[in-house]
């Protein structure tokens, strides 16, 4: 698996298995199948209320914990130094580990300067590896780096064919800061996966419309997390480091971009308010 380096010398794998809107009654089993396929990274959330689920199979895997890079996030009901700090321990308790790889805020809303702070202290107290953030638009992101003591390892954002981010990832370079996607396959928006251009490319290739959209972004240096809950759709997110995209393939992938969101703008009141609500 290709790894990525992280600001502080940390190496995690440039591509893992995401738990986002997986059931706490399939998580289980769904992280012990990626696992077993050969995912060495999953990424959860406290919002996603699966950690424990992700920690069971971790442990019944029976592989070494520090063979595994786990990243979870705080949400903004837990913003604020005391609440952040209170709950990455209640994360650590759940996932049944003495230590996360990477922690994010998951949203830039809220108390996010005290949260970090907790962040920031568990990161010294070796109970975080890394931190990082998480839904931070270039805006948000640039007064939040410049302004604490351990940058951000990673920003993990909407990113995919429709939605580049490629100016974003140009400012998170200016931080030795790494962008990691959430929502890599759009989820079939746009019909992604009937797509024509990513369709004829991966025809040559004898690849998968999907495959080529994780290989575009792998070949961007982008951290990736495709989601399944089938194992041979997980397998076959997988196979996507025997071929390489050429460089005419990655500039006509490039034209696909809207350069806007396909679910929401963390900009717009009625976003802002929709978190607000969502604890």
């Amino acid at each position: 698996m290709k790894t990525i380096t992280l600001n502080n010398g940390v190496e995690m794998p440039q591509m893992g298995y995401g738990v986002y809107q997986v059931s706490p009654a399939e998580c289980e089993r769904c992280v012990s199948d990626a696992l077993r396929i050969g995912y060495r990274m999953i990424d959860t959330a406290q919002a996603y209320h699966n950690e424990t689920e992700v920690g069971n199979a971790i442990r019944k895997s029976g592989i070494d914990r520090n063979d595994i890079f786990l990243v979870s996030k705080v949400w903004i009901s837990n913003y604020g130094y005391e609440k952040a700090r209170a709950s990455i321990d209640e994360s650590l308790r759940k996932l049944q580990t003495d230590h996360i790889d990477l922690m994010l805020l998951h949203q830039p809303f809220c108390d996010r300067y005290g949260a970090y702070r907790a962040l920031e202290e568990a990161y010294r107290a070796g109970k975080l590896r890394a931190i990082g953030v998480s839904n931070f638009y270039p805006d948000h992101f640039i007064d939040l780096a410049s302004n604490v003591e351990v940058v951000p390892a990673v920003n993990q954002v909407e990113t995919h064919v429709f939605d580049q981010q490629t100016q974003a990832q140009q400012y998170l370079a200016e931080f030795g800061t790494r962008i990691m996607s959430w929502g890599p396959f759009a989820e079939g928006r746009n019909q992604l996966f009937t797509n024509p251009l990513l369709s004829r490319i991966g025809q040559r290739y004898g690849k998968s419309t999907a495959q080529v959209a994780l290989r575009w972004l792998l070949q961007r240096d982008v951290i990736i997390i495709p989601k399944s809950t089938h194992a041979e759709r997980m397998q076959e997110n997988m196979r996507i480091f025997d071929f390489e995209l050429t460089d005419e393939d990655m500039a006509a992938i490039a034209t696909l971009d809207t350069g806007k969101s396909l679910f929401f703008d963390h900009h717009d009141p009625e976003t802002v308010k929709m978190f607000m609500n969502w604890r």
